[in-house]
């Protein structure tokens, strides 16, 4: 009994660490891409080299599991690359982007608020890929969150409707990056489902993407800019420079402790944990943030955290209904956990798998 107990006690501490880290990475990327994009205007720009710097770190990592495994990461080949992996990044590219965009618009509660509806695109795009049939809860989930939402934004005095369409479209992306990704996700003999490998394939064509929009959208801004190519010294760009990649370090901690949360607890728990994430980030935002909310706001919040619960909750229940006992856990959560709820950042998780990593394996 003596030893159970200790057992779960250190089970507990572990994922109590796993959530507070999550919660400090999400929450101080959310905080500090606001701040930097007072300064640095440029959310294309400055996505794309978060994007780059990014691969870097999954290719650096990829290494040293090589080193420590002795065997080599998964490559694939350029038709499997293009067929399969090309519509999440693509997406995903533009959910960053966008998601970005609107941060810099603005305030980080209706930010918050508008990625929320994520969720009601995931659902959309799985019933039209077939991933999810149209139910009584699923309807529910959508009515409740669509209303907390409306309500949140109605008559608020710091709305700005750029921003929040910007903020909508790249909910939209989302949804089409997620359930993209869970098609990929299901077919294991693809080989993805470890973080680092996925990252390192799926960054290329983001970055990519994002070039092409930074440059056509920003170039003339950021060439003439005094913050980074006309610097007037050397200590002005290079501290730009840091700038840019403090964030780009943080999405990548983002990713690796959500992706560290679901192997040590569950998929559940992370949708859970998004949850309350928001909440504080709401909290933080009107304490320190100066965001101004009314009560027809604060009773949107409510609504709409209420319909997330409920998805939560019913995904809970017909995952342990539908699945018997020796089921693979790693699959069951790997493809779950795309249709759960996902409220993070803008650089949040690529995917989530609960899988080993994958050894030396190449597909064609």
């Amino acid at each position: 009994m003596t030893i159970k107990w200790k057992v779960n006690a250190a089970s507990f501490v572990r994922s109590a660490f796993l959530i507070i880290f999550v919660y400090a990475t999400s929450i101080s990327l959310t905080f500090y891409n606001k701040w930097m994009s007072k300064k640095y205007r440029f959310p294309l720009t400055v996505s794309t080299v978060h994007f780059v710097v990014v691969f870097l770190l999954s290719a650096l990592g990829r290494r040293l599991l090589e080193l420590y495994y002795k065997e080599h990461r998964i490559v694939l080949g350029w038709g499997m690359y293009f067929r399969k992996v090309f519509p999440t990044a693509v997406s995903a590219s533009l959910d960053i982007g966008l998601s970005n965009w609107s941060i810099m618009l603005s305030t980080i509660s209706l930010y918050t608020m508008a990625k929320s509806s994520t969720i009601l695109f995931i659902l959309l795009f799985s019933i039209l890929f077939g991933l999810e049939k149209i139910n009584c809860s699923l309807v529910i989930v959508v009515l409740l969150i669509a209303t907390g939402l409306f309500l949140f934004t109605y008559e608020s005095k710091q709305f700005n409707m750029v921003g929040f369409i910007m903020a909508i479209l790249a909910s939209v992306m989302a949804g089409v990056r997620w359930t993209t990704a869970q098609l990929v996700m299901q077919k294991k003999s693809i080989g993805l489902t470890n973080p680092l490998d996925a990252i390192f394939h799926i960054q290329p064509i983001m970055a990519l993407t994002m070039v092409v929009l930074a440059f056509s959208m920003e170039g003339t801004a950021v060439a003439s800019s005094d913050l980074l190519f006309r610097a007037p010294s050397y200590d002005v760009a290079i501290s730009s420079l840091f700038i840019v990649l403090i964030g780009a370090v943080l999405a990548f901690l983002l990713t690796l402790s959500e992706f560290l949360l679901v192997c040590n607890t569950s998929s559940l728990t992370l949708s859970i944990a998004g949850i309350f994430k928001e909440v504080c980030t709401l909290t933080i935002a009107t304490e320190l943030g100066g965001d101004k909310w009314t009560v027809t706001n604060f009773i949107g919040l409510v609504i709409c955290m209420t319909g997330i619960s409920v998805h939560v909750v019913g995904n809970a229940l017909k995952e342990s209904t539908s699945k018997p006992e020796n089921s693979n856990d790693g699959e069951k959560l790997a493809m779950k956990s795309l249709l759960q709820d996902d409220n993070s950042d803008s650089d949040d998780v690529l995917f989530e798998s609960v899988a080993k990593p994958r050894r030396f394996q190449h597909g064609d």
